[in-house]
């Protein structure tokens, strides 16, 4: 929990890893630059005194996680999303066995889903049904630009990727999270693209679509999509950094998506390891949209920041919000529901 002015925030890091990026680990020059790629993202977005070295990004401890998310960063929730790659990385990059492992060390502050890959067929099938036995996955964590042999990616909308979403409903598992916005080399940008949400959001109304990175670059077609979908939400992991670099552009990107979403379908996520949580949470609770924006796109309130920060993903995950959050959970958008742009409060009016 971080409190600052009297006010308490319940904080729900929705997008974290714990993954082995180690030489050691790397099967190829892919594997190498996969985590080179990565650690730029972290160097060059990061306050100066966040920034570890190389070889600490690669392979950091449990002992760092814990204390950098749970004693430093004010988390009281984190919800683990794996990443396999496993044509990069011998024992995978980030896998729901390895962040399951400390799930079940720490069941009451973290939270692991699982993932699927359609082109594993009907194996993949009996596989993500043994994740869920194992762990109770409420998610999965969805890469469409993984490569697999020659295959460089797969779309939602793929006959296979229905099957496996049909199984998901199946299972109960509500919560799918899609990786849709910047690549990573050496991935291919347009295997990102956020399209194909489109299909599966209208396809799937009782799966709720989060897509991660709100689509950048594509932000605009995001919102399109989203404010049509309500089963469509936005992860701002990648989106929140820009808070400290470039707060203008970060102003902009809240700004759309508040005005094209609203304040209910957005969620807080460092992508930890690749950010620390806490000066996130600082700088977004401290930010206000610069006074030459808000005629267009209003102004952050202190439940608006409540909501994003951690209660709309408790309301994704079941979990309790303690008391003296001072917001109660908000309603979820029911599907079929009209949603559509709505009104902004502007400074002053």
């Amino acid at each position: 929990m971080y409190s600052k002015d009297g006010e308490n925030y319940f904080i729900v890091d929705s997008h974290i890893h714990f993954w082995d990026g180690s030489p050691s680990n790397q099967r190829n020059r892919y594997g190498e630059g996969f985590t080179n790629c990565f650690f730029d993202y972290h160097r060059n977005l990061s306050p100066e005194e966040y920034v570890w070295s190389l070889e600490k990004f690669g392979r950091y401890t449990e002992q760092d996680l814990m204390t950098d998310l749970f004693q430093d960063g004010y988390v009281d929730t984190a919800i683990f999303q794996p990443t396999y790659l496993t044509d990069f990385y011998v024992n995978g990059f980030n896998t729901t066995e390895r962040n399951g492992a400390l799930v079940e060390k720490h069941p009451d502050k973290l939270i692991v889903n699982g993932a699927f890959d359609p082109r594993d067929g009907e194996g993949g099938l009996e596989a993500l049904e043994r994740l869920h036995e194992r762990w109770n996955l409420k998610g999965v964590k969805l890469y469409t630009a993984e490569w697999k042999g020659e295959s460089k990616g797969w779309k939602l909308s793929d006959p296979w990727a229905y099957r496996y979403l049909e199984k998901c409903q199946e299972l109960g598992i509500r919560n799918i999270h899609v990786h849709k916005g910047p690549t990573i080399y050496p991935l291919n940008r347009d295997a990102f693209d956020v399209a194909d949400v489109d299909d599966v959001a209208t396809a799937f109304p009782e799966l709720r679509f989060i897509i991660e990175h709100v689509g950048l670059p594509r932000l605009e077609d995001f919102c399109w999509i989203a404010t049509q979908e309500p089963n469509v939400y936005g992860g701002l992991a990648v989106a929140m950094p820009f808070i400290h670099s470039r707060p203008r552009y970060f102003a902009q990107i809240i700004g759309e998506l508040l005005y094209w979403l609203d304040d209910n379908r957005l969620t807080f996520a460092s992508d930890y390891a690749i950010w620390h949580p806490k000066w996130l949470v600082e700088q977004f609770v401290d930010f206000q949209i610069p006074e030459d924006m808000q005629s267009e796109y209003g102004v952050l309130t202190t439940d608006v920041k409540k909501k994003i920060l951690g209660l709309n993903a408790a309301r994704l995950y079941d979990l309790e919000v303690p008391a003296g959050c001072g917001l109660s959970v908000p309603a979820e958008p029911v599907a079929g529901e009209t949603v559509g742009a709505g009104p902004v409060p502007v400074a002053g009016q």
